[in-house]
């Protein structure tokens, strides 16, 4: 009889990735996917383990799904991902209704573990040598809507950056063959996906290590000439490797999306020095005008740490002033996770948690007058969405992204007037601005093709 797989994925689209390459070798030899936990007779945790939040969130997830194996259906119960890599004896004595653990490198193992009678569990290190890499012949379950997928062009990462745990975790930095990127679009493409959302450490970075000169501007012009694709666009960009021949395909190609998620981590010289991090306050707000003068209309998105270790009051407010001046479009603040295994980690914290909440909810303040401020600007003005079906907010509203808001991270376009189908793109006219959502009125649907 076939057998039920429930799955959850924590963490970033670069591990949901992963989860549909289990899915599909899952699916591949004869297990059907459940939403429902409890009728699932297999359930596995794909986990992160970046940062303590991401880690306890696994952690109780783990404790959750393990409670189907008294309730429900399950009959076993695994576990992968980053937390795993990083600490597979730990989940093995801890959490013995774990059934098996396997890491990075066994993906393709998930069908014996989910098999599997007895317990197994991986020997694994967080020590840099994860080393998979998949392609496009990889089988693949896609679990975003139809209408938009990732594809993860590189893995791993070189950057020293001293509050990082990813490259101990996730290995070198290596690219796929633009070859096998294309191949697999052309495949999404015949799908029914309308964009795509490339991913890896360092998207900009792509091809550096296997001799490609503008690896990932020729690859964007490709991704943008294939039928079917309307928007691409390219997430997590590094500041030193953000280049001309980037900027000058986004403003060429129309069906690159103009918008530049670039992670800065902080504008204080004496903490971009201590974090091992490219340039200083003034050099990343030169990249940041360049970047807008280069690609009119560009959306700027990037994250900041607050409460890195020694971070003083002087070099909060330097930050505070740094997103004052440049007024990004889209930003992300998260508070320092103290990570053993990192450069940066510390016996005793200089920042108490309280006070790092209390920056970071001081630095999303100001950005929500300086988007409100931006959104008030686009009323009245007309704007191509994808229409993405009900809001999450309520059934009396549909929602949607224009080009310059990534899935899941930004705001959204909710349409309180007129009919688009969901996957389909429609001209909305903007009529109404809040601090990080729009909202407008549906003037010219778009019809599926």
């Amino acid at each position: 009889m076939t057998k039920k797989v429930g799955f959850v994925s924590l963490g970033c689209p670069k591990n949901l990735l992963d989860s549909e390459v289990m899915l599909g070798h899952l699916t591949r030899s004869g297990y059907e996917l459940t939403r429902a936990p409890e009728q699932a007779e297999v359930l596995v945790v794909n986990t992160c383990g970046f940062i303590d939040a991401a880690k306890q969130e696994s952690i109780d997830t783990i404790l959750e799904m393990a409670r189907h194996k008294k309730e429900g259906n399950c009959r076993r119960l695994v576990v992968t991902g980053c937390l795993a890599q990083r600490y597979a004896q730990n989940i093995s004595e801890e959490l013995p209704e774990v059934d098996a653990i396997i890491g990075l490198d066994q993906l393709h193992t998930i069908v014996d573990a989910s098999n599997g009678a007895s317990r197994r569990v991986e020997s694994l290190r967080a020590d840099g040598s994860a080393a998979y890499l998949y392609d496009h012949l990889a089988p693949r379950v896609l679990t975003t809507p139809r209408h938009y997928a990732y594809i993860k062009i590189s893995e791993g990462c070189d950057y020293p950056c001293t509050f990082c745990i990813i490259p101990k975790i996730r290995g070198a930095y290596r690219s796929r063959q633009p070859e096998s990127i294309l191949a697999e679009a052309e495949s999404l493409a015949a799908q029914g996906v309308k964009e795509l959302c490339l991913i890896a450490q360092d998207t900009t970075r792509y091809g550096d290590e296997i001799g490609l000169r503008h690896g990932l501007s020729s690859l964007l012009r490709q991704l943008a000439g294939v039928d079917g694709i309307e928007w691409v666009r390219f997430l997590y960009a590094y500041p030193t490797t953000v280049d001309q021949a980037v900027l000058s395909a986004m403003a060429e190609e129309p069906a690159l999306c103009r918008y530049v998620d670039i992670p800065l981590q902080h504008a204080s010289n004496r903490m971009l020095k201590a974090m091992k991090r490219p340039g200083t306050g003034e050099s990343n707000k030169a990249l940041i005008e360049r970047i807008r003068d280069a690609v009119p209309g560009v959306a700027v998105r990037s994250s900041f740490i607050v409460g890195f270790p020694g971070e003083t009051d002087h070099d909060f407010r330097e930050l505070l002033d740094f997103c004052a001046d440049v007024k990004l479009d889209h930003l992300g603040v998260f508070t320092y996770s103290n990570e053993e295994g990192t450069e940066a980690f510390v016996p005793i914290e200089t920042v108490s948690a309280a006070e790092k909440v209390r920056r970071r909810d001081g630095l999303m303040e100001q950005q929500r007058g300086i988007s409100l401020i931006k959104n008030e600007a686009r009323v009245g003005s007309r704007m191509r969405v994808l229409v993405e079906g009900l809001s999450e907010e309520t059934d009396l509203l549909l929602q949607g992204r224009t080009e310059h808001q990534a899935p899941g991270i930004d705001g959204v376009v909710l349409i309180n007037d007129g009919e688009a189908e969901t996957g389909c793109f429609a001209d909305v006219e903007i009529s109404e601005a809040h601090p990080y959502d729009v909202v407008g009125h549906v003037v010219q649907p778009e019809m599926a093709g």
